[in-house]
């Protein structure tokens, strides 16, 4: 495994919603870097940064795992009863829309935070982050399970944790119903691409 780990990428919440800095020079840079370390197969581990990844794929020489896909087939596999997700992730992925259109094509309706409750959930990634402050770990992870019981409330027979983040505080076993980790079933994901079995 090669990583290109660069704290520099523009905020991809920003450019997605307030015109902010374009992200894929820097993710372009970092997938023409992993080529020349030899990689088969490129992984991004942001949500958010999906958003970007049709522009980022058209001039990649390399093929890119989506994690909107992986996660649409998983709920198409594995819980093919659910019919309606909450989803828990940036605005910026909320607003770009592609995560929410690729699960229903698969035929899954989404639900998303009420506008108070995603303003929590951005303070939330930024303090998990470490951009907003010393919340303490486990008051975080309280209100995104009370926000993720909201959704369930309200129809969601599964929660999407669709931030880097969000898993950090939001596990399976913590709800009603269950959780994905968009992080982890995208590093199985990459397992079998890379031709081994994931466990």
């Amino acid at each position: 495994m090669v990583i290109d780990s660069n704290p520099k990428v523009p905020d991809r919440t920003a450019a997605i919603v307030a015109g902010g800095e374009s992200p894929v020079p820097a993710m372009r840079a970092g997938i023409a870097a992993l080529k020349r370390a030899g990689a088969d197969v490129v992984v991004i581990p942001c949500v958010s940064a999906h958003f970007f990844l049709d522009e980022l794929q058209r001039e990649a020489e390399l093929p890119i795992l989506s994690m909107f896909d992986v996660t649409a087939e998983h709920i198409r596999q594995h819980h093919a009863h659910i019919r309606t997700i909450g989803m828990l992730a940036t605005t910026g992925t909320l607003k770009g829309g592609r995560f929410r259109a690729k699960l229903e094509q698969s035929g899954v309706a989404v639900l998303t935070p009420e506008e108070p409750d995603q303003e929590r959930v951005m303070a939330a990634i930024y303090a998990i982050k470490g951009a907003a402050g010393a919340r303490d770990r486990e008051a975080i992870g309280a209100e995104i399970r009370a926000i993720a019981g909201r959704l369930i409330r309200r129809g969601a027979q599964g929660v999407v944790a669709g931030c880097t983040e969000i898993p950090l505080v939001l596990r399976p076993g913590d709800l009603d119903a269950p959780v994905f980790d968009t992080l982890l079933l995208l590093a199985r994901a990459a397992i079998a691409a890379a031709g081994h079995s994931p466990v």
